[in-house]
């Protein structure tokens, strides 16, 4: 488990880290999310001991990085990916990591060949395509069979099918019982993955909750309903104590319900005698929850372009 408490980090005047306290547990994969600028490498830079902190303290099963015995057996991290010396192999580069941390040299091929890069280990990085060199680094990571694992955007550069394979991977290492701590931008993507999430803005912590009820608390979820006899239905919902401003009109004649579930309004509507064409639950998505908690942190916000010519 990966615990912060009060953890901060100035750079100068400006603070990028800023007092942030919440756990990453076993089990489950927690996204880690925020606008550019809010601190999210940084953060990770300190947990792995490289960012000194200004304040407050990270530990990893209870110990401080540089205090773990096997630091690459306790916790494999993806950061940078393209950060391998440029003359040695891929092979190489996995060699002098599992020699260095007393890692049997049969681990090598395994995690090559789990990465899909076995075909090319002799193959130096610096000819590698960008997914290559991420699988290069997920590869490291996942050299140590470590219980705690940190990924930086994991899906940079790779095309779907490596996505959908990385997207697998942190899932099964969860339920192997893995602490599994991943940050990303493609919230789509995060959407699929994670169960967990911590965000942050400003350097600053917003939420720290589940995927699920972060939606719900921070996005408009709502149920579409319309049928031939839209004022009957309206007036059932109005009966059941439903407030006018939760039961929208909208322009094709079909009701926005909010506040009450489409099972209910399913039932009201069968208990009036009122016949639905339609009851569909609209589920917000993670990038709108995630849009309207961070808009006032975003450091940098872009603007329409002007128009340009005649």
């Amino acid at each position: 488990m990966i615990e912060l408490s009060g953890l901060t980090k100035r750079f100068g005047e400006k603070t990028a880290v800023d007092h942030l306290s919440f756990a990453v547990r076993p089990g489950v994969v927690t996204g880690f999310l925020g606008p550019n600028g809010a601190g999210k490498s940084t953060t990770m830079r300190m947990i792995l001991g490289l960012d000194r902190p200004s304040g407050g303290e990270v530990t990893i099963d209870g110990r401080r990085y540089d205090e773990l015995r096997d630091p690459l057996r306790s916790v494999g991290a993806l950061l940078e990916a393209r950060a391998v010396h440029p003359g040695r192999t891929a092979r190489n580069h996995l060699l002098c990591l599992a020699q260095s941390n007393g890692i049997p040299e049969r681990r090598i091929d395994e995690v090559l060949d789990l990465v899909g890069l076995a075909a090319v280990a002799r193959r130096r990085p610096k000819a590698f395509s960008l997914g290559m060199g991420q699988r290069l680094g997920i590869a490291t990571a996942l050299l140590g069979d470590p219980r705690i694992l940190m990924f930086d955007e994991p899906v940079n550069g790779l095309d779907p099918e490596g996505i959908h394979w990385i997207r697998n991977v942190m899932k099964r290492l969860a339920a192997d019982g893995r602490t599994v701590f991943v940050s990303s931008h493609l919230m789509s993507e995060m959407a699929l993955t994670a169960d967990h999430l911590v965000v942050i803005g400003q350097g600053r912590l917003l939420a720290d909750t589940s995927m699920e009820r972060f939606i719900q608390e921070n996005a408009h979820t709502f149920v579409r309903v319309r049928g031939p006899e839209p004022e009957r239905l309206a007036d059932a919902l109005a009966a059941a104590g439903l407030p006018p401003e939760q039961r929208v009109w909208q322009g094709d004649g079909s009701l926005e319900v909010s506040g009450m579930g489409a099972d209910r309004i399913g039932e009201l509507a069968a208990a009036h005698g009122v016949v639905l064409h339609e009851l569909s639950p609209q589920r917000a998505s993670l990038e709108e929850a995630f849009m309207r908690l961070t808009h006032e942190s975003v450091e940098y916000q872009a603007h329409d372009a002007p128009r340009w010519g005649g």
